[in-house]
């Protein structure tokens, strides 16, 4: 699922608008001074409109989990008024972009943009994938009536290997452009040609991760357990050896390229 924040003036007017103008389903989020929804008893709320499109409401702290809900089921979800961190951001007049986020593109109004540029720009950038949305996507395998069992991976930000340890704050990650996609679809490719192994799945995050966020998943449909976890043990070695995608730590006391630091 692509994602994008709109922030200042008119920016539900701009998601509707861009929501027009996006070819597969669409969600909006809005944030509003006139939220009907309570933020002491819940979090968010969105509703089904006719069409199958939906539309939201949310306080904030439940947006991740929207986010989650959403993404196995939409193409795109558009934010108004609403962002996060590495999230790309369209941003209209004097308003602040927020830390961590993408800027796609800054006018001095609403008039200035282009949708159909945007709409081009947001297909090239990070999606924002799931377990569950690989998870979905195994299960869709033409050859899932002869499977027995899903094995998953997930690599997560740890703030410390030892208690004495300065805690890690973030964990940065950029990839070699084109050549990180390559390496990770053929390890997919050759890991679902195995006996028993019937399809595959892998998503690495790119961009600041912060402390106890996701970063990678591995997601491995089998005919039994046996060759569904030596699949996903396989899968994150020849992730981490063979595909090139480079990590910057951010700890309570420095911030270094890992590689270099192993060097």
């Amino acid at each position: 699922m692509q994602t994008l924040s709109v922030l200042g003036p008119g920016a539900a007017e701009v998601v509707g608008s861009l929501a027009a103008v996006l070819d597969g389903r669409v969600a909006t989020i809005d944030r509003t001074e006139t939220n009907p929804v309570e933020p002491e008893t819940a979090d968010g709320a969105y509703e089904l409109g006719p069409e199958g499109s939906w539309r939201g409401t949310t306080a904030g702290s439940g947006l991740q989990s929207l986010l989650d809900d959403l993404a196995g089921e939409f193409d795109y979800a558009l934010l108004a008024g609403v962002s996060r961190t590495r999230m790309p951001t369209v941003v209209i007049g004097d308003h602040e972009l927020p830390e961590g986020a993408l800027l796609l593109e800054r006018v001095a109004d609403r008039s200035a943009l282009e949708l159909e540029a945007i709409a081009t720009t947001l297909e090239e950038t990070e999606p924002y994938v799931t377990l569950e949305t690989l998870i979905d996507r195994v299960k869709a395998s033409p050859k899932a009536e002869r499977s027995g069992a899903i094995a998953t991976f997930t690599g997560r930000v740890r703030a410390k290997d030892a208690p004495d340890d300065s805690p890690t704050e973030a964990l940065t990650f950029e990839k070699y452009e084109g050549v990180a996609e390559t390496a990770m679809s053929r390890i997919e490719s050759e890991l679902a040609e195995r006996d028993g192994v019937l399809a595959v799945q892998m998503h690495h995050r790119v961009g600041r991760i912060e402390d106890g966020e996701d970063i990678v998943f591995v997601v491995v449909l089998a005919g039994h357990r046996t060759e569904a976890f030596r699949a996903v043990e396989d899968g994150i070695n020849r992730l981490k050896d063979e595909v090139p995608i480079f990590k910057r730590e951010t700890t309570a006391d420095a911030e270094f390229w890992v590689h270099e630091r192993s060097e």
